[in-house]
């Protein structure tokens, strides 16, 4: 896994300019620690950063493809082809010679031989830039689902482009500006393609190309979710998802370094812990998370009915893993290098600020040990995990269902209760996000004849995949690549997704829970405690210790002057609970949101010096 960056402009010589692009790329040096490179011709300019998985001597980048001294096509390269050793021998049998055993060459071949199409015969987590010289013209290009991240700006006659965006800001023509909408999207909790929040400023869409030439830009869709009937009964739909899933998680193996599993003792990463003990040749390693005292102190709340830790154990146990429980401190949890290191790896302040260092701290533990990870995300999307899918009063709001559940907490909106009433109104979080709602119903895709009930949750399943995960791949890749790490999505497999994405809710339900489909396949994998345990969410630590923590940061802002998230505050609200002279609230999700969400306004204000147009 790496880091990508470039700048082409049709106006400039850009050998003149590498020094911009190996400040741009240096900003990824996390994400690819192994090594780091920039290459140059006249229009475009393309950096790498490398963090080395497969054919660890040969695959360097930016990888070049030339004939008779003339340079064809020139590529960097972020993600892993799953499938790339057969796509590889098609090439070979029309021709293509090959010197080196890694997926970039085979990409960069692809796009030699099928040009931009090349991204329909490739399956796996990918964002790629190819620069062509005889078509002055730049091909982006991102995986269906999105698991890897690309953005890119327009400047003058020309785009800057990166894995990330503070790849972009490190451009000295590129300002970290927000404006209203954009704080409307970090303070929504939804995903919208395209947007990334700083103004001017793109990403590009899952399951798109973007062709560059001459300064136009031009985005188009090689992807989307299909809408078909789905016409196999319930064995054999619960035998065809066992099928594609092992056969799944079996190529998600496929490494040169260590790699590991996480588990959590849910049934997702759990079916993904036994199919890669029974596809591994090596006694599989796992890794949790847990806190200090948690199985003491542990309360039932609205979100969690359990902790995670004895059903990880359960399943270590019962497939046979090597297993490891990383215990977080909630000294740890607030640590500024930890805290710091986590927001600056997303670039953007998160509503769960918690989770986020939690796993950052886990992730960091597993890089000593493993340079690959599978996970379990996205069964929860595919198979109706949530209580946004069972929750009919959630279903048909006009909003998204987590926003809708979030707003009946929090009718101003989730996380703001500490913010200007004013600005908060200004901002008006309830009609951005139906807004944002109407847009996306409107892409749904329709199966004629298909009943009204069925109907609604494809549309309820539509809006999980394409506006909340997004939101989950993105805080996954950037807390792994921030100490290193590979994170692999076996339930991202494309054909997974488009088979479980027509299965009729009623059978995704049909034992009275949820994922009936996915617990039928892997029943005789896992322990039945795992089998008949209901979701649970990513843990949260309970530690009283946690608040007292948290409260001694709050009244560090509100009684800063200087604080650059003043301005955005309830002076009022603020100044009441600074004069309460008690610990945060540890549990729920009220008080301790509406804090933490000021705390990650003002780090994010004062790290990245954002220019608020509002």
């Amino acid at each position: 896994m790496c880091g990508i960056a470039g700048w082409v402009d049709f106006t400039r010589d850009m050998r003149e300019q590498a020094s911009i692009v190996r400040t741009m790329v240096a900003t990824l040096a996390n994400r690819g620690p192994d090594a780091e490179s920039v290459w140059t011709d006249q229009r475009a300019a393309l950096g790498f950063r490398r963090l080395a998985i497969i054919d660890l001597s040969l695959g360097d980048q930016p990888m070049v493809a030339r004939e008779n001294g003339r340079t064809l096509a020139t590529i960097v390269y972020n993600g892993e082809i799953y499938n790339y050793r057969a796509v590889r021998e098609q090439l070979v049998a029309r021709g293509h010679r090959f010197r080196t055993n890694c997926d970039t060459e085979v990409v960069l071949r692809s796009y030699l031989e099928w040009g931009e199409r090349c991204v329909e015969r490739l399956n796996g987590m990918f964002g790629f830039a190819v620069w062509d010289p005889g078509k002055q013209q730049l091909m982006l290009a991102r995986d269906r689902l999105g698991i890897k991240p690309l953005y890119y700006a327009a400047l003058g006659r020309g785009v800057v482009f990166g894995s990330e965006v503070k790849a972009l800001l490190a451009h000295p023509m590129v300002d970290a500006v927000i404006d209203l909408e954009g704080m409307a999207e970090v303070l929504t909790y939804i995903d919208t393609p395209g947007h990334a929040v700083y103004k001017g400023l793109s990403e590009l869409p899952p399951g798109h190309v973007a062709l560059v030439r001459d300064g136009n830009v031009h985005r188009y869709a090689y992807w989307s979710l299909p809408a078909r009937e789905h016409t196999d009964d319930f064995d054999t739909t619960v035998g065809t998802v066992r099928e594609l899933l092992a056969d799944s998680v079996s190529a998600h193996l496929m490494s040169d370094v260590p790699l590991c599993t996480l588990l959590s003792g849910g049934l997702d990463s759990s079916a993904i812990a036994a199919f890669a003990a029974r596809a591994g040749s090596e006694r599989p390693r796992t890794f949790a998370v847990d806190f200090e005292g948690h199985a003491e102190r542990f309360q039932k709340d609205h979100w969690h009915e359990d902790a995670d830790a004895p059903y990880a154990a359960d399943v270590a146990r019962h497939v046979g893993t090597e297993h490891q429980p990383v215990v977080l401190r909630s000294a740890e949890m607030v640590d500024p290098v930890v805290s710091a290191a986590a927001l600056y790896s997303q670039d953007l302040p998160s509503p769960i600020p918690d989770m986020d260092r939690s796993l950052y701290l886990l992730l960091r533990a597993v890089r000593q040990h493993s340079t690959v990870a599978l996970m379990g995300e996205v069964a929860d999307e595919l198979f109706g995990g949530y209580q946004s899918f069972r929750d009919k009063s959630l279903l048909d709001t006009g909003n998204f269902p987590w926003v809708s559940m979030g707003l009946k907490v929090n009718p101003r909106g989730r996380s703001t209760g500490l913010l200007d009433p004013d600005l908060v109104k200004k901002i008006d979080l309830p009609g951005y996000s139906a807004r944002r709602y109407r847009e996306a119903i409107a892409e749904v895709p329709v199966l004629d004849g298909e009943p009204t009930d069925d109907a609604l949750m494809r549309r309820v399943s539509f809006l999980h995949l394409t506006r909340w995960l997004p939101l989950l791949l993105a805080r996954d890749d950037r807390l792994s690549m921030a100490v290193g790490l590979e994170l692999r999505v076996p339930y991202c497999d494309h054909r997974i997704v488009e088979y479980a994405f027509n299965i009729p809710w009623a059978m995704k339900t049909s034992d009275g829970h949820e994922k009936s489909v996915l617990r039928a396949a892997v029943a005789d994998l896992l322990p039945n405690s795992v089998l008949q345990r209901r979701k649970s969410p990513f843990p949260i630590t309970q530690d009283p210790g946690y608040g007292a923590l948290l409260r001694e940061q709050f009244d560090a802002v509100v009684t800063d002057p200087n604080a650059p998230v003043r301005p955005l505050l309830d002076e009022a609200a603020c100044t009441d609970l600074f004069n309460q002279r008690r610990p945060i609230e540890a549990t729920g999700w009220g008080e301790r949101r509406n804090v933490e969400m000021v705390l990650q306004l003002d780090a994010w204000l004062r790290q990245y010096r954002v220019r608020l147009e509002f």
